[in-house]
Order: structure tokens, then C-alpha cells, then sequence
């Protein structure tokens, strides 16, 4: 259900534009719909309070918890389930912050990434997006929503930009404080600036190289790093938000004194901070998280050398927390069962194979 759609069902049932933000409010901010001073009785059309049971059934099925698993670190890792059975990962942040998904799947294919192995699977609207906010809500309190999840939201600009604008106007969240992260496309650079609410902005570099970039991010937009810094650098001035670098660090990968070299070539007197994080190592797939020792290393070289750099830990380490592999987990155990069951099938009950009709 996207949320459009929502606020025509309503104008459908008489509602103005201002029961429509009541109603919306009451939902996005997690709080009953006859809460506040004006009860709906009193403000309400009676064709939207004839709807009310209905569209609150409707919108709490959107998103429901599968699974809850909690890290030491204070965040806690969220399976979550969508109307249609597909699941989708969020995670409760320390300091009241949630990270929503925006794709079930993702197409940008990023190698040291488990959501990337699976490809793209389907597009998360922009109601399930906000769904995933109401959720964490009814966890904890929420003040800050970052879309980091599973997905590449400028492969779901529309729904994406509607969810935040409807979290930055009746969900009490500040502007600086819903931040959009990209690989990098040039349609967000065109869209971001138009919006009703402008979010903070998130570029995942990864390396100043053009081309280990392309072989990290194989699907993402071939723009080269300093173009992507250039085009950040623009929006984090006209918005007067810094724009924060993602660099996930990969032990032999995006390490080098080389690559230290170029963040400092690129990054040095820009608005912009670097978040540097070290690998959320994963089972499957053939890469190395650096010593926290080695990253301390890099991010204080780093800061030395004039640019802003803090080190990040990933949520959720100690519960195997890298972006996909619940999803990746649960539905490993369906797959084995299916295998199977088809392999009792082939061995139990053959299916006979009949002789071609003779010429």
C-alpha cells in the first residue's frame, strides 16, 4: 500500500486534507486513533470513522515482527515480515534511531553484501516503509530513521521520498535526522533538492578508486568517486547538512595507504564526515573485517590529516547482524525443507518415463 493510495481511500470516505493528517499522524507516530484533545467523533467525517477499524487492520498488516534479536551493543536486529510473506530486515539503533529497508532484495549486487546475492526481488512501498517506523516504534522511542537497509533507495525513489516526506511532516522527525544512503545516482541529486522534506544525505564510496569501485558495487551507476563527491558536495551546502561518506573497510581491499591517500585527495575541506566501518564478516562470502586496532589506525590518520572521521561499529556484530543474513537465515530452512522434499519425490515416487511413439 503506498501511501497515496492511502490518502485517497480516505478522500473516498469524505476526508479532507486535515483528517487525512489526523489520521496519518495518529499512525505514523504510533499512537491510538482516538487519542489526543479532538476525538474523532468530534472531528472526523463519519465516513472515515465508519473506515477507521478497517484501515487500521489494514495498515498494522503491513508490517509485523517475525523475529527480535538483540546485541549487546543496545540495538536489536528485526525480521520483518510484509502483507505478502516476503520479509525484510530493520534495526532498533542505539540513541533512538531505527534503519528501515526500502527493497526487498537489492540490484546493486555490492560483492561484500549477503542482500546483494539474492538480486532484486520486489520494491517496498512506501506505506511498508513507514510500517517498518511504526514498528520500531511500538519497540522503543524513535527520533531518527536511516534509510541504510536492505536496498538501493534510488532504485525506489517515489516510494522512498513519499515515505519521508510523510516522516518528516506528521512524524515528528527532524529533517537532518531522516537520511537517505545511496551508491550514487544522479536522479537523487536531481530529486532530493525539490522535496517538501530534504533528508540528510549518505553516499557509500568504499574506495576512491573508479575501477575496484565498479568491481565492488558491480551494478551501481559508473560515476567516479570524485564526481560523486562533487555532486555531494553541492547538496551539502545548498541544504547545510554534511553529507556522510559510508566506507565499509575490508581487510586487503580498501585499506591501503593508497586509498588513504585519495580519501584525504577528495575529502579534505568538504562538508562531510566519513564514517568508516569495519567489515560485518560473512560466512558465505570471502572477505576479512580488519583488527579494530588497524581501523582505530585509519580513522585517526584520517581525522590527522583533515577530515573528519569517525569509527563506526556495525549494529547488532554479536548477533551476525550484516545487512541480509536474516533474511538469508530464515529462509535457508525453508529452501533445505523444499530440497528435500523434492529429492523424496525423485527417489520415492519416480515418474515414469514414457517411450516416444514410434515414427
Amino acid at each position: 500500500m503506498r501511501i497515496e493510495t492511502l490518502r485517497q481511500r480516505l478522500r473516498e470516505h469524505g476526508a479532507k486534507t486535515v483528517h487525512e493528517q489526523r489520521v496519518l499522524r495518529q499512525w505514523v507516530r504510533c499512537l491510538p486513533q482516538d487519542a489526543g484533545k479532538r476525538r474523532p467523533e468530534d472531528f472526523l467525517p463519519e465516513g472515515v470513522r465508519a473506515l477507521l477499524p478497517s484501515l487500521t487492520a489494514d495498515l498494522a498488516g503491513l508490517a509485523t515482527l517475525q523475529s527480535t534479536h538483540p546485541g549487546e551493543d543496545g540495538s536489536a536486529r528485526l525480521l520483518v515480515r510484509l502483507g505478502d510473506g516476503q520479509t525484510v530486515e530493520s534495526v532498533l539503533l542505539p540513541r533512538d534511531g531505527v534503519c528501515v529497508s526500502s527493497q526487498v532484495g537489492c540490484a546493486v549486487g555490492c560483492v561484500f553484501c549477503m542482500t546483494g546475492k539474492e538480486g532484486l526481488v520486489r520494491q517496498v512501498s512506501s506505506g511498508e516503509i513507514v510500517a517498518q517506523v511504526v514498528l520500531a516504534r511500538q519497540q522503543r522511542p524513535v527520533k531518527k530513521v536511516v534509510f541504510m537497509g536492505m536496498g538501493e533507495p534510488s532504485h525506489n525513489l517515489e516510494n522512498v521520498m513519499e515515505a519521508i516526506e510523510l516522516l518528516g511532516t506528521e512524524g515528528n522527525i527532524g529533517h537532518k535526522n531522516l537520511v537517505f544512503s545511496t551508491v550514487g545516482d544522479e536522479r537523487v541529486f536531481e530529486c532530493l533538492p525539490q522535496g517538501v522534506v530534504k533528508p540528510a544525505l549518505a553516499l557509500s564510496l568504499h574506495t576512491t578508486k573508479a575501477e575496484l569501485r565498479a568491481e565492488l558495487l558491480p551494478r551501481a551507476p559508473r560515476i567516479d568517486p570524485a564526481d560523486l563527491v562533487e555532486m555531494g558536495e553541492r547538496y551539502a551546502r545548498a541544504t547545510d547538512y554534511p553529507i556522510q561518506y559510508q566506507w565499509t573497510l575490508i581487510e586487503g581491499v580498501n585499506d591501503s595507504e593508497e586509498e588513504l591517500d585519495g580519501i584525504v585527495r577528495l575529502l579534505k575541506g568538504k562538508f562531510a564526515l566519513m564514517n568508516m566501518i569495519p567489515y560485518n564478516s560473512v560466512p558465505e562470502l570471502p572477505y576479512a573485517r580488519p583488527s579494530w586496532e588497524r581501523a582505530a589506525a585509519i580513522a585517526r590518520s584520517l581525522h590527522q590529516r583533515g577530515v573528519l572521521t569517525k569509527l563506526r561499529q556495525s549494529a547488532g556484530q554479536d548477533v551476525e547482524g550484516g545487512c541480509g543474513q536474516l533474511r538469508a537465515r530464515a529462509a535457508a530452512p525453508k529452501a533445505e525443507r523444499q530440497a528435500a522434499l523434492k529429492a523424496q519425490r525423485i527417489t520415492l515416487h519416480p515418474v515414469p518415463i514414457k517411450a516416444p511413439p514410434s515414427a
